[in-house]
């Protein structure tokens, strides 16, 4: 059975159910294990760059939207400024005093990026962050997930319809299935960023 795309990712759940009063649900249950992928998955596929231009004066630039984690943020100036992540408390503590400059530090704010010092001019400022996955829907019919995973999504998938059919064995034991493919994509990617030699990234600042 292929599962390439939304459309036969929900003709293969309903066939494993082997239910027909299910159809409208389906989409929500593939849903449901989108947003347990989005919160446990870091792949390449995820990673997104963008720059912001800082105002004089002003400490704050606005996060991304999608973001779900950051893994770097760097001034693009001459040379290129790793900027260090602080805790909230940490910050203020570190820099108590809205000092003008180029900015070394950052912590997170709500939806916005603090800086300190606080920049002087207008600088340059890339982040490298982690998004969810791009959602499945009529669309947007596949992504890296689905084409490379599609077990994942299929396991994630009846784990949540059986959760819904309170069929609590079949649920934990596809839930098993779905953890254990989450745990392989993690390798898998681990792997290729890395060549096999066992690190891993960690994410200065997760959003919530």
């Amino acid at each position: 059975m292929a599962i390439t795309t939304y459309s036969e990712l929900q003709t293969a759940v309903a066939e494993f159910l082997a239910r027909t009063d299910l159809t409208s649900d389906i989409k929500n249950f593939i849903s449901l294990a989108e947003a347990r992928m989005s919160r446990e998955l870091s792949t390449r596929s995820q990673e997104k760059r963008v720059t912001a231009t800082t105002t004089a004066d002003d400490e704050f630039i606005s996060l991304p939207t999608d973001l779900r984690e950051i893994r770097v943020i760097k001034l693009n100036s001459s040379p290129q400024r790793v900027l260090e992540y602080y805790t909230p408390q940490q910050f203020y503590k570190q820099f108590p005093n809205a000092a003008g400059g180029k900015p070394e530090a950052y912590t997170i704010i709500g939806t916005e990026v603090a800086l300190r010092p606080v920049p002087s001019a207008a600088e340059t400022v890339e982040m490298i962050y982690g998004e969810g996955i791009t959602a499945l829907s009529d669309s947007a019919t596949t992504n890296t997930i689905l084409t490379r995973h599609p077990d994942a999504y299929l396991y994630g998938s009846l784990t949540h319809a059986y959760t819904f059919l309170m069929d609590e064995p079949r649920a934990l034991q596809y839930d098993q299935y779905f953890s254990r493919s989450i745990e392989e994509i993690t390798k898998e990617m681990e792997k290729s960023r890395f060549g096999g030699g066992g690190l891993a990234m960690q994410a200065e600042y997760i959003g919530a």
